[in-house]
């Protein structure tokens, strides 16, 4: 049985990999905010899934402080990693490392981030991939937003807006927005861990859906009767007051993950009906 260290274990991926694959791998946990990494002893670990990253903060946050959490963190431990025998690191990065203007992405696609976030991931990505040779496999895993039951982030608010409210006024929104559900993340995790593959992979679901699509399949698993309404001028207003709602609400970022499907033979377990539906019912596994 491999063994295998998760960093950022008691996240929302982390807890989620860890109870799906807990009987098929030892799991060794480890948190950066609670555990020291001096006493970190990884000698008889095959595997690294590195989780744990200063992500999007609603309060301003330094780039040192981005770079030290995401970077040079992420660099200390990859490279005890690989002095201590570890065969794989496998990190979990971010579509923030792509240019901010894109609507349609590949694994081959300009890398531009806009973001403290993003960008740090980024050199965390250039750095680790110096690393890799015969015997220390780098996999990097860029996903776009990931969701599931009890997931923070934007369709947790929406999920919540669904609940509350009869009349939503995001009705004939045509966007196209990639998702991947974190039972599918963590199958990609796993596949990469068993096919041993180095390299830059992407995760989404089958499909993008717009916000919409998204707000219908909600209220549909929550049984709830909303009206979906276009009201004139609300985007216009959004789009001067919140920009980045709006970006997000309105817009597009489609993600083209068929070279990852094709190099890792790749068919995830779930449709994004299916991930909805779970996430809806509190059922992740």
């Amino acid at each position: 049985m491999k063994k295998i260290l998760v960093t950022g274990a008691n996240g929302f991926i982390g807890g989620y990999f860890i109870d799906k694959y807990k009987s098929k791998y030892n799991i060794q946990k480890f948190s950066f905010l609670n555990d020291d990494v001096e006493n970190l002893h990884i000698e008889d670990v095959d595997i690294i899934i590195h989780l744990s990253a200063l992500v999007h903060q609603i309060n301003e946050v330094s780039v040192q402080e981005y770079d030290r959490v995401n970077v040079v963190q992420t660099l200390y431990l990859a490279k005890r990693a690989k002095e201590n025998g570890v065969k794989q690191f496998v990190f979990i990065s971010t579509i923030a490392v792509y240019s901010g203007e894109l609507e349609k992405l590949d694994e081959n696609s300009y890398c531009d981030p806009i973001t403290y976030y993003g960008k740090s991931k980024l050199k965390a990505e250039q750095e680790l991939l110096k690393l890799n040779d015969e015997t220390f496999i780098v996999s990097i895993i860029r996903p776009p937003m990931v969701y599931g039951n009890n997931a923070p982030g934007n369709i947790d608010l929406l999920v919540k807006l669904v609940k509350k409210a009869l009349i939503i006024p995001l009705g004939r929104i045509t966007n196209k927005r990639s998702f991947v559900y974190v039972g599918n993340l963590s199958y990609l995790i796993n596949e990469v861990i068993e096919q041993q593959h180095n390299g830059i992979f992407l995760a989404s679901d089958d499909k993008p859906l717009s916000t919409t699509m998204l707000i219908e399949l909600i209220a549909k698993n929550l049984d709830k009767k909303i009206y979906l309404t276009k009201i004139p001028f609300f985007e216009i207003l959004l789009k001067m007051a919140k920009p980045s709602f709006h970006k997000r609400l309105y817009g597009s970022l489609v993600v083209d993950d068929s070279a990852t499907r094709e190099c890792l033979d790749l068919t995830y377990p779930y449709t994004i009906e299916d991930g909805i539906k779970l996430m809806i019912g509190g059922e992740n596994i």
